[in-house]
């Protein structure tokens, strides 16, 4: 049983998706229609501008450019998952080859998440740090320490087993850094962001997208999705909107989401569809007996 899974911001680089634009007209036909509908040049984007790191840019272009490897593999692979899921901004990317929402759509509105997302919080207040070699309950618990009324920091993404990144107010995640590396940690890193995803920090963010979402259609699931929010399965049109609000402020459930994919519903291949493999590269650790393999490029065919 196959799930197709997306990857979010990070897996950006320049570069991105020219090898599957110059081979394939589909490809092709997706930048068009990002280009068209956000007035901007997504191919020069992509494959030539450092400005792709920017969040407002780098959350279309991964949505672009995992769509376009997504029509791709139907085409070339006649590839029809039994379930599909993304990482953050990748679970964007997911609704649109479940079907239920037009990628146009979709990618009008990450240009807007980004946008907000960025604007809710400003430059140095905010940071995010990746905990390395403790288990999520220590974690967990590490994050309720650090936070005050004032400055709160929580887990943001559940990676993968021993792998959790927090998000919040600048000096509550550095606190928090600390107390992780007193508790064991193998390391702490603090990652050069723009803004403190998945955090209460994104709050504006979520009311801006509240009328960003209301113009969009919705439409019935052709595939199922298991979400980032409670790492189950999710096949209800009419609670989209909500569920990619949710995403905004809640922690991504990653690691929980691909063991419910394995050993619950019964997949035993995984392909990340998209930049990059970061994806891949956590799947097999969580889920090691499973095939696992990436779509980005061409050459990336024959391993499929």
């Amino acid at each position: 049983m196959l799930a197709l899974v997306f990857p979010g911001q990070g897996s950006q680089y320049v570069g991105m998706g020219k090898d599957l634009y110059e081979n394939f007209k589909v490809a092709k036909e997706v930048f068009e229609k990002a280009s068209d509908k956000l007035s901007l040049d997504m191919k020069k984007l992509c494959f030539e501008s450092d400005d792709v790191h920017l969040t407002v840019n780098a959350q279309p272009a991964i949505l672009t450019v995992s769509t376009a490897a997504h029509e791709v593999l139907k085409i070339e692979k006649n590839i029809t998952p039994s379930y599909v899921a993304g990482h953050s901004l990748g679970e964007y990317s997911a609704l649109v080859a479940s079907g239920s929402i037009d990628f146009e759509d979709a990618v009008w509105a990450v240009r807007k998440r980004g946008e907000f997302t960025q604007e809710a919080v400003p430059l140095g207040v905010g940071g995010m740090a990746a905990v390395l070699g403790l288990p999520d309950e220590d974690v967990d618990k590490i994050c309720e320490d650090a936070s005050t009324e004032e400055a709160h920091v929580s887990p943001a993404n559940y990676n993968s087993i021993g792998q959790v990144v927090i998000s919040g107010v600048k000096y509550a995640v550095e606190k928090a850094a600390e107390l992780a590396k007193k508790a064991g940690a193998k390391r702490v890193v603090l990652l050069d962001v723009s803004a403190p995803f998945h955090s209460k920090l994104m709050t504006s963010a979520v009311d801006k997208m509240k009328n960003v979402l209301d113009s969009v259609n919705f439409f019935d699931f052709k595939v199922p999705m298991i979400t980032n929010f409670d790492a189950k399965i999710f096949n209800d049109k009419m609670k989209i909107k909500n569920l990619l609000l949710d995403q905004l402020i809640s922690p991504v459930l990653w690691h929980q989401s691909v063991n419910y994919l394995h050993k619950n519903l019964g997949v035993n291949q995984f392909i990340e569809v998209g930049p990059k493999n970061v994806l891949s590269g956590l799947i097999k650790r969580i889920a090691k007996d499973c095939s696992v393999a990436n779509f980005g490029e061409k050459a990336d065919l024959e391993k499929i």
